[in-house]
């Protein structure tokens, strides 16, 4: 993986991370987060990936059931979120992958290896996410209260 800073002010930084063949897309992505300090960012991606793992969230069971699919994959979109979650930045993202048929899966990012290349556009907040353990469904959501920044007008 290499990564660039590309735009910093205010407390607002800009990074773009570009995944090499064979680089695991969430834990580089984790792994760089943690490197940085980022407590709190915003993510976009594209590019491809030769195997992926998805989840979805089953609230009958309170946890996500996995999917791995082996075979050659556009990321047609990746989004999502790092925020901090026990001390620590916790990604949460969500993907959309073009089959060669030209059709589409999605869902929970658990990991990707990346074949050829995966463009990442990372943006720190001046705000920095929380995260806490919601005991309805057992999903660590964003928790506002918690989160520095400024006072919500909603």
């Amino acid at each position: 993986m290499r990564s660039r800073l590309v735009y910093e002010q205010g407390g607002l930084r800009t990074f773009v991370l570009v995944l090499d063949s064979g680089d695991e897309a969430f834990g580089s992505i984790s792994g760089f987060a943690r490197q940085e300090g980022i407590t709190g960012a915003g993510l976009t991606a594209v590019g491809a990936c030769r195997e992926a793992t998805l989840g979805y969230f089953d609230p009958d069971i309170g946890d996500y059931r996995s999917t791995r699919f082996e075979e050659q994959m556009e990321v047609l979109s990746l989004i999502g979120d790092v925020a901090t979650q026990d001390g620590e930045p916790a990604l949460h993202a969500h993907v959309v992958l073009g089959r060669k048929s030209s059709s589409a899966i999605g869902g929970h990012l658990m990991a990707a290896t990346v074949h050829p290349t995966m463009e990442i556009v990372l943006t720190e907040t001046p705000a920095h996410l929380r995260k806490r353990l919601d005991p309805a469904t057992g999903l660590a959501l964003i928790d506002l209260d918690a989160s520095s920044g400024p006072a919500s007008a909603g």
